[in-house]
């Protein structure tokens, strides 16, 4: 029996690659901090048929294009969680991005460099928030080809992606403008940013140029997080930052998207929708 299960997940996570869009590196030449760092990428799927990766050393990102009658220009960087040391790039990743696909947003996930994975040499600020960076900044120079509108350019992040959205927000770059590539020329600032059930970073610089916020998290969440939000919420006010918050009675961390997901695990996706759709970002242009 353990062989046929077996058997099962691995033609399970076979179709699920040969579905997958095609990742796109974000360094073709190598990632600033990687060099001579070559070891594969390292997935390993759980009981539930969920693809978790690790061993990130070349970075990407992997397009969501919606269809041409339902693009809306808007697009996120979706940006999973894993506490640092592993991506969750189904619940908090792929099916994210596919529901964005779905409704005319464009999505790409990332996969980003891991700080706190047993052996790494990385850091969250040094190599995770400059991956994240360049994937912003990799949308916004494709926005021709992609038909995208370059000023609505935003991410959504869960749990520790939602502690590097965070990090987005408040330490971005206007570009580089001595910069050799002209990708570095352009802005690393996220136009709006959706947050869920985030590790809060200690050093939080909100100035009133922090972009348009959604917080989400669970009530049931551990108190760092779910009070950590409350507090972030009304940090936000006082620094006059557009921002809603909602909190969910009865969730706990890392609910994602699922196919067995109800009551407010599974209506938090329309929420964001209709934020966006009330900023006027998903307005056909």
């Amino acid at each position: 029996m353990k062989l046929i299960v077996a058997a099962l997940l691995l033609g399970l996570f076979a179709d699920a690659l040969a579905d997958q869009p095609q990742s796109l590196p974000l360094w073709p030449d190598g990632a600033p901090g990687s060099v001579g760092k070559t070891g594969a990428e390292s997935t390993r799927v759980t009981a539930l048929g969920e693809h978790i990766v690790s061993n990130v050393h070349a970075p990407s990102i992997t397009p969501y294009l919606p269809s041409v009658v339902a693009r809306t220009g808007a697009a996120f960087v979706v940006v999973p969680g894993g506490g640092h040391a592993e991506l969750w790039m189904d619940h908090e990743g792929y099916r994210v991005a596919q529901l964005l696909a779905d409704h005319g947003i464009a999505a790409f996930v990332l996969k980003y460099r891991l700080a706190r994975e047993k052996g790494s040499t990385y850091t969250v600020e040094g190599n995770e928030l400059p991956d994240l960076q360049r994937a912003i900044r990799t949308v916004r120079s494709r926005a021709g080809e992609w038909q995208l509108d370059p000023n609505r350019v935003g991410v959504i992040g869960f749990s520790a992606g939602g502690e590097l959205v965070l990090l987005a927000g408040t330490r971005f770059d206007d570009g580089q403008p001595g910069a050799a590539a002209s990708l570095d020329r352009l802005s690393s600032r996220p136009d709006f940013e959706v947050v869920l059930y985030p590790a809060i970073p200690r050093d939080l610089r909100l100035s009133a140029r922090t972009p348009p916020t959604l917080l989400l998290c669970g009530a049931d969440d551990q108190a760092a997080i779910s009070q950590g939000v409350a507090e972030l919420y009304l940090a936000m006010k006082r620094t006059s930052v557009p921002v809603e918050l909602h909190i969910y009675a009865g969730l706990g961390h890392g609910f994602g998207i699922r196919p067995d997901s109800v009551g407010p695990a599974a209506a938090w996706p329309q929420q964001v929708l209709d934020w966006l759709d009330a900023r006027g970002l998903t307005k056909r242009r």
